[in-house]
């Protein structure tokens, strides 16, 4: 247990977490996170620092009360097809079900992502044995529609391999993006079946336009997609959030269509202490919170990170309010 969070410092301190995937379940918050170990490796930029094996599901049941941490709710040695690195998650509810989704690397290093089962929100969970077929890179988000129909939004460049699938088939020897000036990767989009588990389209990469309806080239790095996707609603209009990676911010663009296009509109929130960015949007008791972290609580630390929450604000014509972490 732990006393109220307060906005824009760690919500827990007793293990380090990152990644956080926000919901409100029965009334109440319950985060998602990524685990990171305490460990003293060296960074590099595939990843292998970012050495996660479990989940840990937070809750609480408002800002006022405390953090519950429910326990490991899933670990990398439960699960039959993976063999390392369980990042990002996110979860859904549907069919009177739980669902988490999250990826890891298979037997031969390859992220996929998996799917696992809970009567609870809180979990355990249940992983099914195999990934979802046809799956790949990282960090799933799952939209449930108004009309009940499910959306998967997944990938990340460089640990994430998505630069490697550009053909659709993987290609470890590929280490590079598009040119400058041609249009930068998309995040990737997909409809899932009834029972959440499978696919039931073809992956949709995702087009993110300027105001101009030009599509954000791979030189741009303030705003082209990178990893970290994040889908919301507000108004009837599809917010796409994500992270810029080398730029380290948090940036979105909103469409009419959950399959995209989707037009860029800006910063939602500047770089934070640590490399990665990662975040989602929630709405609770008819205010909106963005979840993040960053390594403040590591000193820095670049796999040593720490979920933060603070409240998200929108101005009349539907733009989001650029946020600075550390403004008091």
């Amino acid at each position: 247990m732990s006393n109220a969070p307060k906005p824009n410092q760690p919500i827990v301190t007793h293990i380090y977490t990152a990644d956080p995937s926000a919901h409100v379940f029965d009334g109440k918050i319950y985060v998602y996170p990524s685990h990171d170990l305490d460990h003293d490796g060296p960074d590099n930029d595939n990843g292998d620092q970012y050495a996660m094996e479990d989940y840990h599901i937070l809750s609480l049941d408002n800002f006022e009360s405390p953090v519950v941490d429910h326990g490991e709710a899933l670990h990398v040695r439960d699960v039959p097809w993976a063999s390392k690195q369980m990042w990002a998650p996110d979860a859904a509810y549907k069919n009177n079900t739980y669902y988490l989704f999250f990826p890891a690397r298979d037997h031969d290093g390859i992220f996929r992502i998996g799917v696992a089962t809970s009567e609870s929100p809180a979990g355990p969970f249940k992983p099914e044995e195999n990934y979802m077929e046809g799956s790949y890179s990282i960090d799933p988000a799952v939209l449930v529609d108004e009309d009940n129909e499910a959306y998967m939004y997944f990938g990340g460049l460089w640990g994430g391999q998505l630069e490697k699938w550009q053909t659709g088939t993987f290609k470890p020897e590929v280490t590079e993006g598009p040119a400058a000036d041609a249009p930068a990767i998309g995040p990737r989009v997909v409809r899932l079946s009834e029972d959440m588990k499978s696919f039931a389209s073809e992956i949709h990469e995702i087009s993110i336009v300027d105001e101009d309806g030009n599509p954000i080239v791979a030189g741009d790095e303030d705003r082209r997609y990178f990893e970290g996707p994040w889908m919301h609603k507000y108004n009837g209009l599809y917010y796409l959030s994500y992270s810029t990676g080398t730029t380290h911010k948090l940036v979105y663009a909103v469409g009419t269509n959950p399959m995209g296009p989707f037009t860029f509109k800006g910063t939602i929130l500047t770089p934070v202490i640590g490399w990665t960015t990662h975040h989602s949007i929630v709405e609770f008791e008819n205010k909106w919170y963005l979840f993040y972290h960053d390594c403040s609580l590591s000193e820095g630390v670049n796999h040593k990170r720490s979920v933060k929450y603070t409240e998200l604000h929108y101005n009349e014509d539907g733009t989001i309010q650029t946020i600075d972490p550390y403004q008091e």
